[in-house]
This record gives C-alpha cells, structure tokens and sequence, in this order.
C-alpha cells in the first residue's frame, strides 16, 4: 500500500475501551455472577471512571488501580454478589490481560510505518498499563507509556493533556488524542489538542457541547486510511 502523507504527529491512544476491550472481563464473570455478567462487567466500568471524576473534582487522588478495586466492591453489593476475596484478587489480576480490539496491532503498525509517534495515553498506573499492552502484544508498537497518575489527577482535567503534548515534544496542536470515549475527545479538544473519536459503537453519541472531534471513525485501521489521505 503506497502511503501519501505529508505530515506526521504524536498520537495518545486512550487505552481502555481504545485499545482492548474492558467489557471482556464479562466472559469470566459468567463463571461468577451467571447471567449478571455483561451488567456486571459494565457497572463496574461506568464506576471506576465515576470515582475518577469525583476524586478529580474533589482533589482527593488515589491512583486508578485503586479506583478499579472500589469499583469492584461498589460493582458486588450493587447487584448482590458476594465474591470471595480469592475471586476477586482474580478479576483484578484479568485487568491486566484484556486483549485487544481486532485491527489495533495492524493499525498501530501502519501508523508507525506512515512515521507517527504513537504513546499510550491513560488513567491508570504506569506499570498496570505496561503490563497491560505487554500481556497483549502491542507494547513494542509504542514509543512511551504516558500516566496521568504522573500528576495525580485525572482525565479530562486539561493538565493532563497539556502533560501529553509536552512528553510528546510537540505543541498541542501536533499532538493527537485517539479515544474511544467521548468525554476524553471534549477534554483533549478544550485543551487545544486534536482529536480522533472512534466511535465503536454505532449507537454511541457524541455530547452536544459545541466540539466536534477532527476524525470520526468506527476502527483504528479507518485512521490509518485517514491519515495516508484516503477517504474513510
């Protein structure tokens, strides 16, 4: 394939939701909640970025690993499921081996070979991220591992954009954010960065808060496509 671009950038993938699949963890939670898995599954992540909003509003920071395991516990006694504590060390040790969307090795690939650099861009801890893209194979593909806990605060506080661009080494309107989840793409937007939403479920809309995402794509390989010039 003959790539035709004329200009490159960093690009900040989100992990989670971006890059491998949370929703996943509903697949051994069947073996644990029965048929509140997928509910499960989904509680638990809607909490887990709750509290990093509150805590981030509230300036009362822990890192996200912890965030994740209170989530946990608010997930069990919302849906009335009492789990041992065997079975939830378990869960959380499943956080570290989420696998990826299909495309993402691929696409990385690609907008490697067009000459981007890419970085992780997440809420979580470092080394919980490092030991996620690496269990998952893509930590090869990425330049560094940017964490907002570097700060100790969370997205979309618009600190922790200006922080990617400026590991990045570029200013902000040569830095991407690539996001799966619409409220990031409003902060990166608010902060001056650009921003691709990939929007992976048709379904997905996008918050009426007069900004638009510069890209709009179902896939990561749909960006590839994009950035060599080619229509989507």
């Amino acid at each position: 394939m003959e790539l035709n671009v004329e200009r490159t950038y960093a690009l900040g993938f989100d992990v989670y939701g971006t890059l491998v699949e949370p929703l996943a963890l509903a697949e051994p939670l069947q073996a644990l909640v029965g048929e509140q898995a997928v509910r499960f599954a989904e509680l638990w992540r809607t909490k887990q970025l709750e509290y990093s909003f509150r805590r981030g509003l509230m300036q009362r920071y822990v890192d996200f690993d912890a965030c994740t395991r209170q989530a946990l516990l608010y997930t069990q006694q919302a849906l009335r499921c009492d789990l041992p504590e065997s079975d939830q060390g378990r869960l959380l040790e499943t956080y570290l081996y989420l696998p990826t969307f299909p495309e993402v090795t691929a696409a990385l690939t690609v907008l490697k070979t067009q000459g981007h650099r890419l970085m992780a861009f997440s809420n979580g801890v470092e080394a919980s991220i490092r030991a996620l893209l690496s269990n998952a194979g893509v930590l090869p593909y990425l330049e560094d591992v940017v964490s907002v806990d570097d700060l100790r605060t969370f997205k979309p506080d618009p600190a922790v954009y200006a922080y990617l661009a400026r590991r990045a080494g570029h200013v902000p309107g040569d830095t991407w954010l690539v996001s799966s989840n619409a409220w990031d793409v409003i902060g990166a937007k608010a902060a001056g960065l650009r921003a691709a939403w990939i929007r992976r479920q048709p379904e997905a809309v996008f918050d009426p808060w007069d900004v638009e995402p510069d890209v709009v794509v179902s896939r990561l390989d749909e960006l590839t496509e994009w950035f060599a010039g080619r229509p989507v």
